[in-house]
């Protein structure tokens, strides 16, 4: 059985924190930045977690366990 590969389109897009979750950006933040009110664009900034039921599908693509 040959080794899985790893979807790198993926790799970049996610992290595995210390307790497997996935950690993601939060989309919204790249152009159209002045109509958007400074306290949107700070929550923007922190990292969002993959929600409960997609984390099976992308860590799959990502070759964890």
């Amino acid at each position: 059985m040959p080794k899985m590969k790893t979807r790198k389109a993926v790799a970049a897009r996610f992290k595995v924190t210390g307790t497997g979750k996935l950690k993601r950006q939060r989309p919204g933040r790249r152009h159209i930045l002045t109509k958007k009110a400074s306290k949107r664009k700070r929550r923007l900034r922190k990292a969002g977690l993959v929600d409960k039921g997609q984390v099976k599908m992308y860590s799959r693509l990502l070759g964890v366990g």
